[in-house]
């Protein structure tokens, strides 16, 4: 996989992901406890050998950057890098990155330093374990200028995808962005009689393509205004007769693009058998190497729960929920399907103990209740707070606070003082 360079692409502005995308930019949302979504694309090249990485965003990145500095350094025996691509201005363009296909296309001059073969184009917000290396040898052995990654769906997810239309030998042969359900169709495939049972007849995109290197210039040149490759690039390509291939792929794989995807795909990792595994030693998540204490757990009752490392909790119960870095949760505390990101930094003694005063430390106080919550980093929850998060709560973005699909999100550094219920 040496003749490969991965670009991951970071993203706009992730509205969807509001308010965790306040400060910080989609690729860098913390997740499990300990990681963040731009460590998933990244440790699948790192699992398959693609050691030419780049990252490319162009909101709020200083987090995003600090991360990647932090935790992807190579020996200099080894030619490999993970780099982060922001907008910038440059002589032939002055503007912000407006689409996938744009983003790609503007750094290019950078990329083209590189002697690769392959370019693969990889989506920052998403979820899965894919076998990169088999993807790659279908790509060259089939002949294809391009192949998508699909995943079979059911009619009602397919409205919400690129949906292909795949004939024989795997090809391509037309491409829709988000049909209506009207249109649904005339657009299934030929699948086995296994997914033909489960209605998962339609051929979604994964947001993951392997161009040949010589193909994506000259599409580029053919259409130096496209901007996105879902909507302009791929269906150009395949009315000209590119060849483009599909490489079906059926495992686990989740799109974490709004707050109920994030915070469903986060409590399914706290299964005893979750379908993202991050105890594969096979298929390892890289994260950064932080050197912190165990964590220390008083009186606490825990079900289905992860508690990442730095931690002290002295809750009465924790259930179905994430507990992250440096976590702080007060005695007579109840925690139930909830993310707690954690902290930056541990508090100072003088806050836990509480001879500040000034406002709560960092953490979740005495006896709370939070249920349904997304409680951000460095986050100060005082002491009897209520938070019941629920569909009885109406969407918005309130004083300290918001509300998506019933998720309450306590932003990052945000102040929950004594006794607020929500």
């Amino acid at each position: 996989m040496e003749n490969v360079l991965s670009v991951i692409l970071g993203g706009g502005q992730g509205s969807r992901l509001y308010p965790l995308t306040r400060s910080r930019s989609k690729p860098a949302v913390p997740i499990g406890g300990k990681y963040r979504l731009v460590d998933i694309p990244i440790s699948n090249c790192l699992n398959n050998n693609i050691r030419k990485i780049y990252v490319l965003t162009q909101f709020n990145s200083a987090s995003l950057n600090r991360h990647i500095k932090n935790t992807y350094s190579f020996d200099p025996f080894n030619p490999g890098f993970v780099d982060v691509l922001a907008a910038e201005q440059t002589i032939t363009s002055q503007k912000w990155f407006q689409g996938t296909a744009d983003a790609v296309r503007q750094s290019l001059h950078h990329m083209t330093n590189h002697d690769f073969d392959y370019m693969m184009i990889l989506s920052g917000d998403q979820l899965y374990q894919m076998d990169f290396k088999t993807m790659m040898e279908t790509h060259i052995s089939s002949g294809a200028e391009i192949s998508i990654a699909t995943i079979p769906v059911n009619a009602y997810d397919a409205t919400g995808f690129g949906i292909m239309k795949v004939g024989e030998n795997d090809a391509i042969e037309t491409f829709v962005e988000k049909p209506s359900a009207d249109e649904l169709g005339e657009w299934g495939s030929e699948v086995s009689d296994e997914l033909k049972n489960e209605g998962r007849i339609y051929m979604a995109s994964m947001g993951m393509y392997i161009f040949n290197r010589s193909v994506i210039k000259e599409l580029f040149d053919e259409m130096p205004e496209a901007t996105d490759f879902g909507k302009e690039i791929i269906p150009s390509a395949i009315q000209n007769g590119r060849k483009v291939k599909s490489f079906l792929y059926d495992g686990y794989w989740e799109d974490i693009g709004t707050i109920k995807s994030f915070f469903e795909a986060n409590l399914q990792l706290t299964t005893a058998m979750p379908k993202f595994n991050l105890y594969d030693p096979n298929n390892m998540v890289y994260t950064r190497a932080r050197m912190l204490p165990a964590s220390k757990i008083s009186g606490t009752t825990l079900e289905r729960t992860i508690v990442a490392e730095g931690s002290v909790i002295e809750a009465s119960r924790v259930e179905h929920s994430i507990v992250g870095i440096r976590s702080r949760v007060g005695r007579g505390t109840t925690i139930a399907n909830s993310i707690i990101m954690g902290n930056d930094y541990f508090p100072r003694y003088d806050e836990v103990t509480g001879k500040d005063g000034t406002k709560p430390p960092m953490g979740i106080g005495e006896r709370c209740y939070i249920q349904n919550c997304i409680i951000d980093k460095n986050a100060r929850i005082g002491n009897d707070v209520r938070i019941n998060g629920g569909t009885h709560l109406e969407n918005g973005d309130f004083d300290q606070y918001s509300v998506r699909d019933g998720i309450v999100i306590v932003p990052k550094t945000a102040v929950i003082k004594d006794g607020t219920v929500i």
